[in-house]
C-alpha cells in the first residue's frame, strides 16, 4: 500500500490529465421548485471554478439544461447533488471529456486550447443545441474498419462544411467513449436558431456524417442566467 495515499485527498481532486471534465444536465421542473436552491447552487460552483451554462430548454423531454464545465470531478458531482436538492428532476443527462482531433494533430495552441479549456457561452450566441452521437458499426458502414488516411480525409471535409459557419455557430466536440453510452457529445451555440439548423443540415451530406453517423436526442433552447428563469413554472 502506498503510505503517502490520503483517501480525503483524494476525494476532493479527481481531474483529467488533459482537458475538462463536462457533464450536460437536463432536467424537468415540479411544483416544488426552489430557483433560490439553483441560484446558490451556481454561485458556490462558480467558486470552485466550475463554468456553468443555464438553458431555458424548448419542448417536451426537459425544461432546464446545465452545461458544467471543471478540472475536478467532485465539483461537478456536488453541482448535480445540490441541484438534486432544488426539487428539479433530472431527465437526462451526458458525462464527456473536452479533447482535440486525433486527425489534426498540428493544431496551433490558441486552438487546442479553445478546444480543451473553453470558455462558454459565447458571447452573444443564445441559441442551444446538444445531441451526441456515435459513429457506425455496421456491415459495410464501418467506421473503425476505415484506415487512418480514409478517415481523416473524411473528416477533414467534414470539418470544412462547419468552418463555412465560422462567426455564426460556435461548436464544443466532446469526447466520451467508456463514460456515457455514445461517443461524442455536441454542444452548438449560435445568434440564431436557424444557424442551428443549417449548419447540422449541411454537415448531413458529408460522408462521414451521411454513412457513418449515427445520432442520438437533440436538446434545443435558449442559454439564460437562472434569474431570467423566475416564471418557468
Amino acid at each position: 500500500m502506498n503510505s503517502s495515499y490520503n483517501p480525503i485527498t483524494a476525494k476532493k481532486e479527481l481531474a483529467p490529465s488533459t482537458g475538462l471534465g463536462v457533464v450536460h444536465l437536463f432536467c424537468k421542473v415540479n411544483k416544488n421548485f426552489d430557483i433560490q436552491t439553483v441560484d446558490t447552487a451556481i454561485k458556490e460552483a462558480r467558486e470552485n471554478d466550475v463554468q456553468i451554462v443555464t438553458v431555458a430548454l424548448l419542448g417536451h423531454k426537459a425544461d432546464i439544461g446545465f452545461m458544467a464545465i471543471a478540472k475536478n470531478f467532485w465539483h461537478l458531482k456536488s453541482f448535480q447533488n445540490a441541484l438534486k436538492a432544488s426539487e428539479l428532476e433530472l431527465s437526462c443527462s451526458y458525462v464527456s471529456l473536452t479533447e482535440t482531433s486525433e486527425y489534426a494533430p498540428g493544431l496551433p495552441d490558441q486552438i487546442k486550447n479553445a478546444r480543451l479549456y473553453p470558455v462558454l457561452p459565447p458571447e452573444g450566441m443564445r441559441a442551444f443545441c446538444f445531441y451526441p452521437m456515435s459513429k457506425r458499426r455496421k456491415v459495410g458502414q464501418n467506421w473503425y474498419t476505415l484506415s487512418f488516411e480514409k478517415r481523416k480525409e473524411l473528416m477533414l471535409a467534414h470539418g470544412a462544411t462547419g468552418r463555412k459557419y465560422a462567426g455564426k455557430v460556435v461548436q464544443l466536440v466532446t469526447g466520451s467513449f467508456g463514460l456515457d453510452d455514445y461517443e461524442w457529445g455536441v454542444t452548438l451555440f449560435a445568434q440564431c436558431p436557424d444557424d442551428l439548423k443549417a449548419i447540422i443540415y449541411e454537415m448531413r451530406f458529408d460522408e462521414a456524417s451521411a454513412e457513418y453517423a449515427h445520432f442520438g436526442p437533440f436538446y434545443m433552447g435558449i442559454v439564460a442566467e437562472i434569474n431570467e428563469l423566475s416564471d418557468i413554472r
